[in-house]
């Protein structure tokens, strides 16, 4: 991989605590706010849930970008307690109460089909979590996560968050974080999902868009109004559709891209960097550097691109 388009100088990342509390010795917690996150017609169960980590290892010691640990407190199929599954904090690093001890996340009931029986499917972890009521106490570790952080010197840095689905929970916490600094850098969130109903946290959202001048929140809305060549939205279509806005920020020498969300969001937002010109991010092998973006294959995104020091990557 070539790497002589990362930025000369690291960026600089805050120290923060992990795994305080271990997975064979969760702490037990309570519930305070287990609410709906999408508008009532939304095909989809999406919750912000709250937990009070008053006066456990946990408060004051969880920042924005990092994850908690849920171990679910009910047997599976097998007769088995399930093992732990991580979820990414959404609150501020100052917590939902603005003193670190309550923390919140965002969770999709999971609701499937094994298409070999047609039987249907539910997350374990997910829909556990989902059914449970203030006051109830869950078993939780935690923190994890090094790497998905703003850095030390926040105001240093312009910031594109590509987000779909709840991938948009970590963004919420640091854009509050940002937001809290009054950094007066450009921000952009730019949050896919299939319908208007899903847009997540846009209460929060669409007015700081148009009260603050350097935030701007671009809706990437899939299965509704196509785009002006009949093709879906998508988060890196942003990149041509909104190339007035976003070209000029991603041409800066101190833009971060942060990209969370489902497994195989990144490689459209490859193609679209490369075919743009902003290579900057990306660690392209020679084996592909002659290539169109627009013909690199699923071999190509897998074994010659990857994101430079420039750009955080948390696909699920």
């Amino acid at each position: 991989m070539s790497t002589e388009n990362d930025i000369k100088q690291d960026i600089e990342l805050p120290d923060v605590q992990l795994n305080i509390v271990k997975p064979k010795q969760p702490i037990e917690v309570p519930i305070v706010e287990n609410r709906i996150a999408t508008k009532n017609a939304s095909p989809n169960f999406i919750r912000h849930i709250v937990f009070d980590i008053s006066g456990t290892e946990l408060e004051g010691n969880v920042i924005a970008g990092q994850s908690i640990g849920i171990v679910p407190d009910i047997l599976d199929k097998d007769g088995k307690y399930p093992k732990l599954r991580l979820y990414s904090v959404a609150s501020p690093t100052n917590g939902e109460d603005g003193g670190g001890k309550y923390i919140s996340t965002t969770v999709k009931r999971l609701l499937d089909e094994h298409w070999e029986n047609q039987s249907i499917f539910m997350g374990v972890c997910s829909n556990y979590l989902a059914t449970l009521k203030p006051g109830s106490k869950v078993k939780m570790t935690g923190p994890s996560g090094k790497r998905f952080l703003l850095p030390k010197n926040p105001e240093n840095y312009n910031y594109l968050f590509f987000a779909t689905g709840t991938g948009i929970a970590p963004f919420r916490g640091m854009i509050m974080d940002l937001m809290e600094k009054n950094v007066k850098s450009e921000i952009a969130l730019i949050f896919g999902c299939p319908y208007r109903t899903d847009l997540l946290y846009s209460e929060y959202l669409q007015p700081l868009a148009e009260s603050r001048a350097n935030f701007h929140y671009l809706k990437s809305i899939s299965r509704e109004d196509p785009r002006k060549d009949g093709s879906k939205h998508y988060v890196q279509t942003q990149i041509e559709d909104e190339s007035e806005l976003l070209h000029p920020i991603l041409k800066q020498d101190n833009t971060l891209i942060y990209v969370c969300g489902l497994k195989g969001m990144e490689t459209g937002i490859y193609k679209s960097l490369a075919k743009y010109g902003f290579k900057d991010y990306l660690k392209i092998s020679e084996k592909i550097a002659g290539k169109d973006p627009d013909d690199w294959d699923k071999e190509d995104l897998k074994r010659n691109v990857k994101p430079s020091n420039r750009m955080f990557l948390e696909v699920y």
